[in-house]
């Protein structure tokens, strides 16, 4: 029975589903990927500290040679200064998460906390304050905060757009009509969007290119005692925040266009 009245329910909701309410769903589902992203590493909650740009950790590996290495006997002497560390590191765009044990991650946007928390031997090549480095110098959080703004804005501009409703034609007769939404309200929400879309790209593509080439030189540096890998979560998160928000950006400029070609051809 209770099936049943979910059936009746969603096939009268179904008709009354606008295609601005698809946009809509899309944006939502965007920037809660995309404020997911910008959460990483802020907290010791289950699964934060699982969404991160960048790890560092001690990790016992041959170490690479090359002709190009002019003192490859350092690997050596890094390799007695770790000693049995196992320390890792996760940075996130507003917070670094540490463990230290191997058992819990301990996190926060204070690195200088987070150090005081861990002896000498846990970290002796001073990994945290590498992460805080990268977090604070090279990691930029602030267009993604803007694009989620943005899209936001453009959320409630398509929430103004006019829905089904039923009017009362000159026979008498109840008939169901969606009016269009306004042109400049449709054309501000497209230029919003827009430029959320390019912000996220850029930043993503930021993110994706400095925690590469952090996490390369880091386990060059640490050869055969540090390693480091990129998070591939984080990385999931902003690319589809991207895509989702693409999608959304095409199906405004669909809608509009349609709407201008049906005007034209209603004057013709």
């Amino acid at each position: 029975m209770a099936t049943l009245r979910f059936s009746l329910g969603m096939q009268r909701l179904v008709p009354f589903l606008g295609y601005h309410h698809v946009l809509m769903i899309l944006i939502a589902i965007a920037i809660v990927l995309l404020s997911l992203l910008l959460a990483g590493c802020s907290s010791s909650s289950p699964g934060i500290p699982n969404i991160f740009l960048i790890s560092l950790y001690y990790q016992s590996d041959p170490p690479t040679f090359d002709p190009a290495q002019v003192d490859p006997g350092v690997t050596t002497a890094i390799a007695n200064i770790v000693g049995q560390a196992i320390l890792e590191v996760r940075v996130g765009y507003f917070g670094i998460c540490v463990n230290a044990d191997g058992g819990s991650f301990l996190c926060s946007n204070n690195a200088s906390a987070l150090a005081e928390q861990v002896s000498v031997d846990q970290d002796p090549l001073n990994l945290i304050w590498i992460a805080s480095t990268f977090k604070d110098s090279i990691i930029f959080p602030y267009l993604i905060i803007v694009a989620i703004i943005l899209a936001f804005v453009c959320f409630i501009l398509l929430a103004t757009f006019p829905g089904w409703h039923e009017e009362t034609d000159e026979r008498g007769s109840e008939r169901d009509v969606k009016p269009f939404p306004s042109r400049p309200v449709s054309q501000i929400a497209l230029a919003l969007i827009f430029v959320a879309s390019v912000f996220v790209l850029v930043s993503v593509l930021w993110q994706h290119t400095a925690s590469v080439a952090a996490s390369t030189i880091a386990s060059d540096f640490g050869n055969g005692s540090v390693q480091s890998g990129v998070g591939a979560g984080a990385m999931v998160l902003g690319w589809i925040g991207f895509t989702l928000l693409i999608i959304v950006t095409i199906g405004l400029l669909v809608m509009i266009l349609s709407i201008q070609l049906l005007d034209n051809l209603v004057d013709d």
